[in-house]
């Protein structure tokens, strides 16, 4: 508990960029903690395979699209990681927000809200993922993770700094989820290679 009030503390002091882009889809995410057998853990999801959806097959974190009737994206993040994974963060350890992104391709502005959960919680993962697995700060953080790779995204590919995650086999992280990644480790100081 004692590293998640570090977390808390790191970022009450960060003044994230809060962005209301005209015309964007809104979108949450949640970066989920939990204290591992190497130090901290986050926690990813590998996105099923879906016929026309770009974001098909990807790695991420949970999260989606603000409904209507949604005002507050912290609630949308807690929604989505309820229904994609059945993990309930309502009145979990909320530890902070990291800065609003855009998506580089699709007219997409995105919020990610950090938590931090207590052991191994059981996942019910719904149809639209494929496997939920936790990857360590250090793994994360090791320079020889850090690439860049040619990656697909709806139709067209591209080279774009990246990350090989273990286990093997699976997706690089790259993109937006890449982005919030990169700047969690920042400001823990978490060394990072660009």
């Amino acid at each position: 508990m004692a590293a998640f009030d570090e977390i808390a503390r790191i970022l009450a002091r960060h003044r994230p960029k809060l962005l209301d882009v005209r015309g964007f889809n809104r979108a949450a995410v949640a970066l989920i903690l939990r204290e591992g057998s190497r130090g901290m853990d986050i926690l990813f999801i590998e996105r099923a395979p879906v016929a026309g959806d770009p974001w098909s097959g990807d790695i991420s974190f949970p999260g989606g699209k603000m409904e209507n009737g949604e005002s507050d994206p912290r609630q949308t993040a807690e929604r989505e990681t309820l229904e994609e994974i059945g993990i309930d963060l309502d009145g979990g350890c909320y530890l902070g927000r990291l800065s609003d992104l855009t998506g580089a391709r699709l007219p997409m502005q995105v919020s990610c809200f950090v938590y931090g959960v207590e052991g191994n919680r059981p996942f019910i993962p719904s149809r639209e993922v494929r496997d939920v697995f936790w990857v360590s700060l250090a793994e994360l953080s090791a320079p020889q993770r850090q690439i860049t790779a040619r990656v697909s995204f709806d139709g067209e590919t591209f080279e774009r700094p990246a990350i090989l995650l273990p286990p093997d086999g699976k997706p690089v992280l790259w993109g937006l989820t890449h982005r919030l990644v990169i700047e969690f480790l920042e400001l823990l100081g978490v060394k990072q290679i660009s």
